[in-house]
C-alpha cells in the first residue's frame, strides 16, 4: 500500500500514526503541495492524505484511512476516545495563533512537499489570504503570538501518556498529537515537561518525527 501525504499536514499524520504504531509496510509518498492534479486524479478532490490500497483503489479522508489501517489485519490497536470535546475546544482556542506562527515557518525548513518553487509560491498565496497578512508580518509578530499561546499549553490536562496505558494510543492521540506536533516547529515556544514527554513518547512509538531540531 501507499500513503500520499504532506509532512506538515496534521490530517496526514493521523494516518501515519497508525502505520507507525502497527509497523505496517506502507510506502510514504510526499506530493508537492501545489500538485492538485495528483490528488484529484486519484480521489476527485484536492486533499491529502490518500491511501492507495493493494488492489490499486484509492481512499480519502484521514480518519477513514486511519480506521481502515487499524482494522486491516483484524487486530485493532487504537483505543477508544474519551476526550474528544476537550481536544476540539483546545484546538479551536489556539487557532488564531497557531496559523500565523506555523505557516511562515514551513517555508523556512526543508519539507518534502515544498521542494519545487511553485509549491512554495502556491502555499504562500493560499495561507497569506487565510491569515490576512503576509508571512513576514506574521513572523515578526511571533513573540506576541507565542506569549498568547504559551498559557494554553499549561491547560492541557486531558491527555494520558502512552507509558501510562501500556504503550498504546487512543483515538484521542490520533486526533491531538498531529496538531501539537506541528507546534514544535516554533522556536521559543516552551512546552511543559509532561507535554514534551507526551510528544516524545508518541514519536518514539510511531516513528513520526518532531520539529524541535529544526525549529525556527
Amino acid at each position: 500500500m501507499k500513503l500520499y501525504l504532506f509532512d506538515h499536514c496534521p490530517y496526514c499524520i493521523k494516518a501515519q500514526l497508525v502505520v507507525g504504531i502497527k509497523k505496517m509496510a506502507v510506502e510514504l509518498i510526499y506530493l508537492q503541495n501545489d500538485d492538485v492534479t495528483a490528488r484529484t486524479d486519484k480521489v476527485g478532490v484536492n486533499l491529502v492524505p490518500i491511501l492507495e490500497k493493494e488492489d490499486g483503489s484509492y481512499m480519502a479522508e484521514s480518519l477513514d484511512i486511519a480506521a481502515y489501517l487499524d482494522q486491516y489485519d483484524h487486530h485493532r490497536v487504537i483505543g477508544k476516545s474519551t476526550q474528544s470535546d476537550e481536544i476540539t475546544q483546545w484546538l479551536s482556542a489556539i487557532s488564531p495563533y497557531a496559523g500565523p506562527l506555523m505557516y511562515p515557518r514551513w517555508m523556512k525548513i526543508p519539507l518534502p512537499e515544498f521542494q519545487q518553487p511553485s509549491a512554495f509560491e502556491w502555499f504562500t498565496h493560499k495561507k497569506t489570504a487565510m491569515i490576512e497578512m503576509n508571512f513576514d508580518a506574521a513572523f515578526d509578530r511571533s513573540e506576541q503570538y507565542i506569549n498568547q499561546l504559551t498559557p494554553m499549553l499549561l491547560d492541557i490536562d486531558f491527555i494520558t501518556l502512552p507509558s501510562a496505558k501500556g504503550e498504546k494510543l487512543s483515538w484521542d492521540d490520533i486526533n491531538f498529537f498531529p496538531f501539537l506536533r506541528n507546534l514544535t516547529v516554533i522556536k521559543g515556544l516552551v512546552f511543559p515537561p509532561h507535554i514534551t514527554m507526551y510528544l516524545e513518547e508518541v514519536s518514539e512509538l510511531t516513528g513520526v518525527g518532531l520539529y524541535f531540531d529544526v525549529a525556527v
